[in-house]
């Protein structure tokens, strides 16, 4: 019997080996890290790189100006039915014929009897009305409601001036023929560009420009055509006698400052597209400032508009184009450009900073440092390279300089070198999304650099994966 307990003593229940399944494991782990991967992706700020191009903004430098110039208004001397020979908007000589009155209004009625065929217009005059209603329907603004009336005046203005082409055909028979005694001639007083309308602007002078007279509520442009009934002393024409005219405009305080040193500015027309530049100078009168555009040349094809649309043209709007998002600002420490030296090899720029061994006797050592802007003749240096405190000592000499002074500069992380280094900017030119900088400076941008999109997602010296 206690054999048989002795031999119970000694049997243990069997227990089956663990089975690690190797694989199982392994693919938990890569399911985690692949899990914490994905929530670090849409947690963390991503870096977007940005290629930096030539470009220009969309600047809004397209102002409403009025048109000034040296123009005589033309009494008529005669009263009667009037009618006009000479074309306008082309320049006639002093002692040409520009109109006749006619007291009974038959050269009207034989002028009119001579159309016998429908009037066919060429090209040249299908084009030149084209012009002018593409010129309106392109720069057509519901709000300024004036644009209309001088819409229907340039085309009145037109058709008149292709009606005289037949008028002009007939005056010789007219002149000799039966119906002299009943007309009248009125030549032109001097040399000059004719132009059949008046407006009350024609004395204009600068001094006399309010911002009233700029938006034209008043304006009141009155179109002379054929056969209108006018009376001796009214107007009957106005003749355009100097090349020389100008354009006033209003601006704000922030154009004014950017435009007081230009003696010249490039204008573009936007009803023609044509350019020219203008000698600009600055007027305030009454709380008002308004640029004064003057020219010399080009007369004749604004010689009917008193207003104009015109756009600024400044060589400042194109530079190297930047989002403005990644633009930052970051501080420096500012070292005089005098203590700035050489390593060894003279390749690697950089500081004396002050040191002491172990016996407490005085040194120097080499911190190599990398210059981000220079200004009045101080360098911007990285902040990691110094503390405040620390001295730089002048080259051959016992001068010391204390770390102290910051400054701060405005730039981009310029990532082409795989991580986050910082490059200073000029800003010329901002809109509401990008920027334009000055290119080719020594410690700017170049054309084609990558930057970091959003420039606050990083710090500077930051690695860069994208």
């Amino acid at each position: 019997m206690s054999d048989t307990r002795k031999e119970n003593k000694k049997i243990k229940k069997y227990r089956p080996p663990i089975n690690i399944n190797l694989g199982l494991i392994i693919f938990g782990i890569i399911f985690v890290y692949m899990v914490v991967v994905v929530v670090s992706y849409f947690k963390s700020e991503h870096i977007a790189p940005y290629e930096v191009t030539m470009g220009s903004l969309a600047v809004n430098n397209r102002y409403t100006g009025v048109v000034l110039r040296n123009e005589t208004v033309v009494p008529c001397e005669h009263s009667g039915y009037i009618n006009y020979y000479a074309r306008e908007c082309e320049k006639v000589a002093k002692g040409s014929m520009v109109y006749t009155v006619d007291e009974t209004g038959k050269i009207n009625d034989l002028l009119t009897s001579d159309t016998g065929e429908s009037v066919t217009l060429s090209k040249e005059d299908m084009a030149e009305l084209k012009t002018e209603i593409s010129s309106f329907s392109s720069g057509f603004d519901p709000v300024n409601y004036t644009d209309t009336y001088n819409f229907k005046f340039n085309i009145e203005g037109t058709v008149l001036k292709i009606a005289n082409y037949k008028v002009l055909s007939s005056i010789d028979r007219y002149k000799s023929g039966d119906y002299a005694d009943n007309v009248s001639f009125g030549y032109a007083p001097a040399s000059g560009v004719i132009v059949y309308s008046v407006d009350g602007y024609e004395a204009l002078t600068e001094e006399d420009m309010t911002r009233e007279l700029l938006n034209g509520t008043d304006y009141d442009k009155k179109q002379f055509s054929n056969n209108d009934l006018i009376s001796q002393g009214d107007p009957s024409y106005k003749i355009v006698t100097e090349e020389e005219w100008c354009v006033l405009t209003e601006i704000d305080e922030s154009k004014c400052k950017e435009l007081e040193d230009e003696e010249y500015v490039n204008v573009r027309f936007l009803k023609n597209n044509y350019t020219s530049w203008a000698r600009s100078s600055i007027l305030r009168q009454d709380g008002t400032i308004f640029l004064k555009l003057e020219f010399n040349n080009s007369m004749i094809s604004f010689a009917t508009d008193r207003f104009l649309e015109i756009e600024l043209i400044s060589g400042s709007d194109e530079g190297l184009k930047i989002p403005n998002s990644a633009i930052v600002e970051r501080t420096f420490y500012l070292i005089p450009t005098d203590y700035l030296t050489y390593g060894a090899n003279d390749n690697e720029a950089g500081f004396l900073r002050e040191a002491f061994l172990e016996d407490g006797s005085p040194t120097t050592e080499f911190v190599k440092t990398t210059i981000y802007a220079s200004y009045d003749d101080m360098y911007y240096v990285d902040e990691s390279s110094f503390m405040i405190g620390d001295y730089i000592i002048k080259p051959d000499s016992d001068e010391k300089y204390p770390i102290s002074k910051q400054g701060r500069l405005t730039g981009v992380y310029n990532i082409n070198k795989g991580y986050a280094d910082f490059k200073q900017i000029t800003v010329l030119y901002r809109n509401e999304e990008y920027s334009i900088v000055k290119s080719n400076t020594q410690y700017g941008l170049n054309v084609y650099d990558h930057i970091v999109l959003k420039g606050d997602t990083v710090n500077a010296n930051d690695f860069i994966y994208e």
